[in-house]
């Protein structure tokens, strides 16, 4: 019997980065943190996925010039069947907004590597990257 190949989960985020640290979320009723981001919709490129969804979840507009891919991870997807990959693409981008926790959000939080435990997989294989590139402590 040939096993089930789940789809991976195609989610784009961004990294608004301020004083060498990142700017994470909490969902409403969740205690995990995460980049502010969300699925791809059809139709919607990765980097039109990551502005939607800045202006839904943290109330800010980036500015499109900012808008640059930093990397891609592809771990297993938080609360997801064993195998289940989140493909997140993760784009640096630069607001002139302060942002502020909306939708689905109920915190924000800007975070070092050192929270890394306090993220799902993809969070903190993200917070390792940014650390790697210099970019936070």
């Amino acid at each position: 019997m040939t096993p089930t190949v789940l789809p991976d989960i195609p989610v784009a985020a961004v990294a608004i980065i301020r004083e060498r640290r990142v700017l994470m979320v909490t969902a409403r009723g969740r205690d995990v943190i995460f980049m502010p981001g969300g699925k791809i919709d059809s139709g919607e490129t990765a980097r039109e996925a990551a502005l939607r969804e800045a202006g839904e979840e943290i109330a800010v507009v980036l500015r499109p010039e900012s808008m640059r891919e930093l990397f891609t991870v592809a771990v297993q997807a938080h609360g997801e069947p064993e195998g289940r990959l989140v493909r997140m693409i993760v784009f640096a981008g630069e607001t002139d907004d302060e942002p502020a926790p909306s939708a689905e959000v109920s915190e924000l939080h800007w975070v070092t590597s050192a929270d890394a435990r306090r993220c799902p997989p993809a969070g903190a294989e993200v917070l390792r990257r940014l650390d790697e590139l210099d970019l936070i402590d």
